[in-house]
């Protein structure tokens, strides 16, 4: 979905129960993303959960309007006071947030202020590296530091599907590391893409570019080749 002309690619899991969806875009993302959702067929008023990968406006935005109606929401612990409003984002400047508030709606202007204001509990789970969650027969955790501190990834056993996350992009038919302009501790961004080998994965989602499938092993050795 373009926000922005930015083009994000969030990710939903599902079983006959209920759906998760990992990361929720910019503010004004709900109507896009349930739209998708029923399009998929899925009751965006189902019974649902969030897992937010990390911290970031493009990954957090949309919280205000799903948060009200999800179960839980799930961050790291490194991330959770950023994401609760206790710290300001590391990369969201008070210039450009105050931008953002005044293209917004009254209403949700109001929701993301009060969101992010450190009164409101947003993360109301923490996750840990390698917690498996009971998502779609299996969803396994893997913190991924370096674009932000608590960034997570997310493996789904069933399908062999690593959600990347930021940890990685996929950029012009190839998978890449993180995009450096935005990845505060690059060193450590590519350290954390050597924790993927432990798990054979046929399919890599990128927030930014997608699903990716092919030879994920030779690419992270070519990322992390100059460590």
């Amino acid at each position: 979905m373009g926000a922005n002309q930015m083009v994000i690619n969030p990710v939903v899991i599902r079983d006959e129960h209920a759906y998760v969806l990992v990361d929720t875009g910019m503010p004004g993302s709900y109507g896009p993303i349930t739209e998708l959702l029923t399009q998929a067929g899925i009751d965006p008023t189902a019974p649902h959960s969030i897992i937010l990968t990390h911290q970031d406006i493009d990954h957090v935005g949309g919280l205000p309007e799903f948060k009200g109606k999800s179960l839980d929401v799930y961050a790291h612990a490194d991330d959770q006071p950023y994401i609760d409003g206790l710290k300001p984002m590391i990369k969201l400047s008070e210039e450009f947030k105050k931008g953002l508030i005044a293209s917004l709606p009254q209403g949700l202007a109001s929701a993301f202020e009060t969101a992010f204001s450190g009164k409101v509990k947003n993360v109301t789970r923490l996750v840990s590296d390698g917690e498996k969650l009971p998502f779609g027969g299996g969803l396994i955790v893997i913190h991924t530091p370096g674009h932000t501190p608590g960034h997570i990834s997310l493996y789904h056993e069933p399908s062999k599907t690593l959600i990347a996350g930021d940890a990685m992009v996929y950029e012009n038919g190839k998978l890449q590391g993180p995009n450096p302009a935005v990845t505060p501790d690059m060193k450590t961004a590519l350290e954390s893409l050597l924790k993927f080998k432990a798990y054979p994965v046929d399919n890599v989602i990128c927030y930014h570019g997608g699903l990716f499938q092919g030879d994920v092993k030779t690419a992270i050795d070519e990322l992390t080749e100059s460590l």
